[in-house]
């Protein structure tokens, strides 16, 4: 461990070998470190939460603070956080409620630019990107490889699917599909995430199917609830097309977020 001697540590923390402390940081009680953790400087971790192993967070972000919801009353609640996380910046990180999970859950290998802030409850997957100042309100939950734009915000209790792409500036007040993109303020469908998906390798036949099944989904004839089924049944081999599905299914009556919401 290598602690700078301005850092202050309470004595119920615990730093795995190779955390690294830099100045004026402070961390608080009942919190883990795990190996190769580093404090750039000037960073507040303040209680009851676990980072995960090779995670750097940068300076002036506050970590694992209170829920900021008003009927918080000290009641012990966590942040986790997974491994190689990059947090940068000002970015925020709240604990869970007693109202809700009690608990804020992060993955890894995501990257939080400057400003970012998680809200309380909040779920988030592996490899997500929330640019500057993106915003997470209470309970909102968030899938693997989303790209969440600047100064976007998702509403609480709002889900963005794996692979999705939001916007700059994006006001998210419905759910998301798996592999959407959708952007606008408030924020609309606009397609699929397709440099997502080239990045990851889908080939032309591939992205043409799903374009399709897209289109049958979300732009067909008759009522949506039938299309539901129709592209179910008909793109039943495609798994990120069943995704979509079971996403929309899972949501119940929530609102999604589709071409033509307002």
């Amino acid at each position: 461990m290598a602690i700078h001697p301005t850092a202050i540590i309470d004595a119920s923390a615990r730093l795995a070998d190779g955390v690294v402390v830099g100045p004026w940081s402070t961390v608080g009680p009942n919190v883990v470190l795990s190996a190769g953790v580093r404090l750039v400087s000037h960073v507040v971790v303040q209680q009851d939460t676990t980072v995960g192993e090779g995670t750097i967070i940068h300076p002036f972000a506050v970590i694992g603070g209170d829920p900021q919801h008003n009927g918080y009353r000290g009641e012990p609640v966590r942040l986790e956080i997974g491994a190689n996380n990059q947090i940068r910046e000002h970015c925020t990180f709240n604990r869970g409620t007693p109202q809700g999970t009690g608990v804020t859950v992060i993955g890894s290998n995501n990257l939080f630019m400057t400003g970012a802030h998680v809200g309380h409850d909040c779920v988030v997957g592996d490899n997500v990107v929330m640019a500057n100042n993106a915003t997470l309100g209470g309970h909102a939950h968030i899938g693997d490889k989303v790209f969440l734009g600047g100064l976007c915000a998702v509403h609480q209790n709002g889900r963005v699917g794996q692979g999705a792409i939001i916007g700059g500036l994006a006001a998210v007040t419905r759910d998301v599909i798996p592999y959407g993109s959708a952007w606008g303020n408030h924020a609309r469908l606009r397609g699929l995430n397709l440099i997502g998906l080239k990045r990851k390798g889908y080939g032309k036949d591939q992205v043409r199917r799903l374009l399709a099944a897209y289109r049958d989904l979300f732009e067909g004839q008759g009522e949506f609830a039938g299309r539901i089924e129709g592209v179910a049944e008909s793109y039943a081999d495609l798994p990120e097309i069943m995704e979509i599905i079971a996403f929309i299914r899972d949501g119940g009556r929530r609102p999604l977020c589709l071409p033509n919401a307002e």
